[in-house]
């Protein structure tokens, strides 16, 4: 069993950093804690599970399985020691009083494209019910026991996936859109994958070259396989309320005014964004919520 230790030169929060990437509750591929992280992944060298422990002024860090090392390698930037912050320094008081208050919080990038992707194509258009459920059911159906002693399980392998009949995804809640989606993207993993050598904007055009990947899904992947600090989620149901209450005090807003309100912060949208999810504030709920369906039966 492979260790490192990485010493810390700041601060430096597992949980809000890492937050983003676990999809729910019950997660069956990562756990997460304040201090402490453990994730399953699949790397070029095979499976991993990655565990993450602060202890002081250092991070330790194991790994089990054939992906071992290469997992170690990757665990600086997953945790964000890699992110640089450019030269951030918002003038908005909220947002500096955030960023003082949490400055543990960074954009780390985990390097596994279709770990973010096919999770953010099972969020397309439904409930966080819905998507956690899908998420879930891949796992259990198709994917594997991971390294190590946690009882983790790993994302499927992306051969499995792209064999399947999209009739095979409807148990889990997937309509044949997504379905049909997950598995086109499965056959291309490759392609995929190699998105993390490219430059931000050329990575980009080849999430959204697919039909079915728009702005939205290409920026929920970049924040986590990329680590890109300026991902913006054009099309989030929620997202553009928050930031405009946050910022503005107005309890709804449209995508451009969202946009409108993070100009100042181009660069770093996504780390003010991230600020803003982790700081508690909501704004007031109003009308109906969006309504869960099934398709399980059909």
């Amino acid at each position: 069993m492979p260790t490192r230790t990485i010493p810390l030169d700041r601060p430096l929060d597992l949980r809000l950093t890492l937050a983003p990437h676990v999809r729910g509750t019950h997660d069956p591929a990562m756990r997460l804690s304040r201090g402490r992280a453990i994730r399953a992944t699949r790397t070029t060298d095979g499976p991993a599970t990655l565990a993450l422990a602060l202890d002081g002024t250092r991070l330790r860090v194991e790994a089990w399985g054939p992906g071992a090392d290469r997992a170690l390698d990757g665990a600086p930037a997953l945790a964000g020691i890699e992110d640089g912050r450019g030269e951030f320094a918002p003038a908005d008081r909220l947002l500096a009083d955030l960023d003082r208050r949490m400055p543990g919080l960074r954009i780390g990038r985990s390097g596994a494209v279709l770990e973010a992707l096919i999770p953010a194509i099972l969020e397309q258009k439904v409930t966080g019910t819905e998507a956690r459920r899908a998420y879930r059911g891949i796992i259990a159906r198709w994917g594997e026991a991971a390294p190590g002693p946690f009882g983790l399980r790993l994302m499927p392998a992306p051969e499995v996936l792209a064999r399947l009949p999209y009739e095979a995804f409807h148990p889990i809640g997937l309509e044949r859109r997504r379905a049909d989606l997950v598995r086109t993207v499965a056959l291309r993993a490759v392609r995929f994958e190699e998105i993390v050598d490219l430059p931000l904007p050329e990575a980009y055009r080849r999430l959204t070259a697919l039909p079915g990947l728009g702005p939205w899904t290409a920026a929920e992947v970049a924040l986590r396989a990329l680590g890109d600090p300026d991902a913006v989620s054009i099309g989030d149901f929620h997202l553009p309320n928050l930031v405009a209450y946050a910022l503005a005090g107005e309890q709804r807003a449209t995508d451009a005014r969202m946009l409108e309100l993070l100009a100042p912060y181009r660069g770093q949208r996504g780390r003010v964004i991230r600020l803003l999810e982790a700081s508690g504030i909501r704004p007031p709920a109003r009308g109906p919520r969006m309504a869960i369906r099934s398709i399980v039966g059909i």
